[in-house]
C-alpha cells in the first residue's frame, strides 16, 4: 500500500535555504530559559579519520541539545552530551562504548556516525540494554540489530535507490558499484545492488577499494573492465570526488552513466567536482533536499547557525543527527524527570516510538521490538547542476527483496 506520509512529504515546497532570514530555532520545550537541574547523560560516537569524517552527525546532535538546554532542557534538566571519536579503529570503538556506558553511565546513545563502531558495539548495546539512536550508520550490523535504529539509510538503501533510478529513468542495463572492502559495508551494500539488478533481469557488478590505501585509478580501470554502462559510486565524499576526478582525466564522463549514494550530496561537492560533472552526476539523497523547506529543514539550519561552529557541515549526516536528537528529546520530554536516570525506562520509551514524522524524511520514523531497524528506506534523486543540485525524482520507495521484513514490520505497526 502507498504510504500517505511519503506522498505528503513529496508535496512540501517552502522557502529556500539560501534565505538569510532564518527564524530563531525552536527546540524542546521552547521556554527560552536555560536548564539548571542535574544533567541527563547521553552519549555519541563518531568516526573521524581516514577514510572519512562522519562527525557532522554528532555535531548537529550537540547543536540541537545545546538549543534544548537553552530552552528548559528535559523538564528542567540539561543534557550532558558526551562524544567519543573511534577514529575508525575497532579497539578504540569498543573503548569508547565502555567509557560511555560503564564509566559515564549514559542512558542512551544519540547521533552515532561511524563505519566501525556499530559493528563492534552492537552486541554491547544489546547486553547493556541501551538503545542507540544513530544518525550515520554504514554497516549491516547497524541495521540488523535490536538495539540500534538510525535516521539515515546507510549505503545499502541509498545505493539501491541510485541504481533503481538509473534503471527506471536512464535504462541502465549493467551497473557496477564502487565501494570499500570494509566488512559488511561494501560487500553488503554493493551486493544488494547486484541482487536488485538481477531481480530485474539485468547485470550488476562490484569493485571494492581498500580503505587503508585506496587506488582510485586501478579501481576505475577495474570498473571499466566489467563492461558496465552505469557507474554507481558508493564511497565517502572525499574518496568519491577523487574517483570522479580520475574518470574526468580519462575523459569518461560521457562514456558512462554516473550515479552515487548519499555521501556526494554535500553542499561543497558541485564546486569540488567542477563544471565537467554538471548534469552528469546523479545522487541519491537519503533525506529530503535542503531547498525543499519545511519546518524541520528550516529549523535544522537555524539550530546549526545558532549553536554549531560556523564551518560545521550542513549535509545529510547533519540532518540525520538533528533528527535523532529531536526524536530523542521528544521522547524524553514525555518521561517523568526522575526516570531520565533510568536506562531501562529510557530504552523502553525509545522502543515505543511509532510514527514520528518530519519534512526531512520521506516516511515515518519508528522503532519497535525487532531484530532489525531501518525506518528510512525511501529517498530522493538529485543531479549536480551549476553550483548546487536539482531534484529529478521526489520521494520514492526503493524496490528490493531486502526490504520485505521491514515492510512487514511497518504493516504490523499500522504504518502501511
Amino acid at each position: 500500500m502507498t504510504n500517505p506520509i511519503l506522498l505528503a512529504a513529496g508535496t512540501i515546497t517552502l522557502a529556500l535555504i539560501g534565505s538569510t532570514a532564518l527564524a530563531a530555532p525552536v527546540c524542546g520545550a521552547g521556554t527560552g530559559q536555560p536548564a539548571t537541574g542535574v544533567p541527563v547523560k547521553v552519549g555519541g560516537i563518531h568516526g573521524n579519520a581516514a577514510p572519512g569524517d562522519f562527525s557532522s552527525s554528532t555535531t548537529a546532535a550537540r547543536a540541537y541539545f545545546d538549543c534544548v538546554n537553552a530552552n528548559g532542557g528535559l523538564n528542567g534538566r540539561p543534557i550532558a552530551y558526551l562524544v567519543e571519536n573511534d577514529q575508525w579503529n575497532p579497539e578504540l570503538a569498543a573503548q569508547a562504548a565502555s567509557k560511555l556506558l560503564t564509566d559515564d553511565k549514559v542512558v542512551a546513545m544519540v547521533g552515532n556516525g561511524s563505519f566501525v563502531e556499530m559493528a563492534v558495539n552492537a552486541p554491547t548495546y544489546k547486553a547493556e540494554g541501551i538503545m542507540a539512536m544513530a544518525a550515520g550508520c554504514a554497516v549491516s550490523e547497524c541495521f540488523e540489530s535490536p538495539n540500534i535504529v538510525s535516521t539515515n539509510q546507510g549505503p545499502l538503501p541509498s545505493t539501491i535507490g541510485a541504481a533503481q533510478y538509473m534503471v527506471e529513468e536512464k535504462a541502465a542495463q549493467h551497473a557496477v558499484c564502487i565501494g570499500l572492502t570494509i566488512p559488511n559495508v561494501g560487500n553488503w551494500s554493493c551486493g544488494a545492488m547486484e541482487e536488485y539488478m538481477a531481480s530485474k533481469g539485468l547485470t550488476g557488478s562490484s569493485v571494492l577499494l581498500n580503505p587503508a590505501s585506496p587506488d582510485v585509478n586501478s579501481g576505475l580501470l577495474e570498473a571499466v573492465a566489467t563492461g558496465a554502462d552505469t557507474m554507481v559510486v558508493n564511497l565517502p565524499a572525499g574518496l568519491a570526488i577523487a574517483f570522479l576526478k580520475a574518470a574526468e582525466e580519462q575523459g569518461l564522463g560521457d562514456a558512462y552513466q554516473w550515479a552515487s549514494s548519499t555521501p556526494l550530496y554535500d553542499r561543497t561537492v558541485p564546486a569540488a567536482l567542477g563544471p565537467y560533472w554538471d548534469g552528469k552526476m546523479f545522487i541519491n539523497a537519503e533525506l529530503t533536499p535542503w531547498d525543499k523547506g519545511g519546518p524541520d529543514a528550516t529549523n535544522w539550519l537555524a539550530v546549526m547557525d545558532a549553536h554549531a561552529p560556523a564551518g560545521a557541515p550542513r549535509d545529510t549526516f547533519s540532518q540525520s543527527g538533528y533528527l535523532a536528537a529531536r526524536y530523542f528529546v521528544e521522547t524524553a520530554l514525555k518521561l517523568d524527570p526522575a526516570q531520565l536516570d533510568d536506562r531501562a525506562a529510557v530504552t523502553a520509551a525509545i522502543t515505543a516510538i511509532n510514527g514520528y514524522t518530519s519534512d526531512l524524511t520521506c516516511g515515518p520514523y519508528y522503532v519497535g521490538s525487532a531484530d532489525r531497524h531501518m525506518p528510512n528506506h525511501a529517498g530522493t534523486m538529485v543531479v549536480v547542476k551549476g553550483d548546487g543540485f536539482e531534484t529529478v525524482r521526489d520521494c520514492y520507495e526503493y524496490d528490493s527483496p531486502y526490504f520485505a521484513p521491514i515492510l512487514e514490520q511497518e504493516a504490523a505497526l499500522g504504518l502501511r
